[in-house]
């Protein structure tokens, strides 16, 4: 098995500081939450960005300030959201890419998403794909069912991926599919050859996927972005003490997590910034 890579989810589009107090807001904080991410083992940040007030946000300068607080103050890979936040247009959620981060997502394909509907059709799919190949950027795929890796094999297809993939299970999420080991298992064993696997397991289920990841060879999501307690009824202190539960769970395992640039190498992308 190769060293497992920990990303750490420090911000994303739905969490709120009236949810968990700790959120990271301002670009500042989001650079130092980083930096304590990686202490605790994290490799690679998933970075959202947010508006002064707290809304959710895809515009290119929050994005660079963000990263440039990363930088100050850490190595870890930067990888941007494509995914923004329900309801966003294309053009709002391809922003960061012009940045041209290391890393930056793609989900690929629609689901119910709690009460809303997170739209991936395919004409969104090809734009976001071309902008990301374009940029030089390595994709994440976000799979939030099995029918998403078709739907990315068929932009394949199309010329817009090209393997090796590097994929994130998202397990959880009120309409999409739930965590369990047979279909974790399942998702893996459909993977292109060569593809690299992660699990997120969204509020409850995150530190049990971290486990489960971990054990299958995969690697492993945490943050406040899909889960804000340490355990029930205890708020994480920040995504850093999730990560720090994470590299628990590594030890116990005998699996030693990733550096930042050990996970530029597994995943072939080259430092930039």
């Amino acid at each position: 098995m190769t060293q497992p890579i920990l990303t750490a989810a420090i911000v994303g589009a739905e969490t709120t500081r009236a949810q968990n107090p700790n959120l990271p807001i301002t670009a500042e904080e989001i650079g130092i939450e980083a930096a304590r991410c990686r202490e605790q083992g994290a490799a690679i940040v998933h970075l959202h960005v947010r508006e002064p007030d707290g809304r959710p946000s895809q515009r290119t300068e929050l994005f660079a300030r963000a990263i440039e607080e990363i930088q100050k103050r850490t190595d870890v890979v930067i990888q941007t959201s494509t995914g923004g936040a329900v309801g966003m247009t294309a053009e709002e959620r391809g922003q960061p890419v012009s940045l041209k981060p290391e890393m930056a997502t793609l989900n690929c394909g629609s689901l119910n998403f709690g009460d809303e509907v997170f739209e991936n059709p395919f004409p969104l799919l090809r734009r976001m794909a071309a902008l990301i190949r374009d940029a030089g950027v390595t994709p994440e795929l976000e799979l939030y069912e099995l029918g998403h890796l078709d739907n990315a094999l068929i932009l394949e297809k199309e010329g817009l991926l090209t393997r090796p993939f590097h994929v994130q299970f998202v397990l959880g999420v009120k309409g999409g599919m739930q965590p369990s080991e047979a279909r974790v298992r399942l998702f893996a064993s459909e993977l292109p050859a060569g593809s690299t696997f992660g699990i997120a397991g969204v509020g409850r289920h995150q530190l049990s996927m971290v486990r489960l990841a971990l054990s299958l060879g995969g690697n492993a999501r945490v943050g406040l972005e899909d889960n804000i307690y340490l355990r029930k009824g205890v708020l994480a202190r920040g995504s850093w003490e999730l990560c720090a539960e994470a590299r628990r769970i590594a030890g116990e395992l005998g699996r030693e997590l990733a550096t930042p640039d050990e996970a530029r190498e597994l995943l072939g992308l080259r430092r930039r910034g």
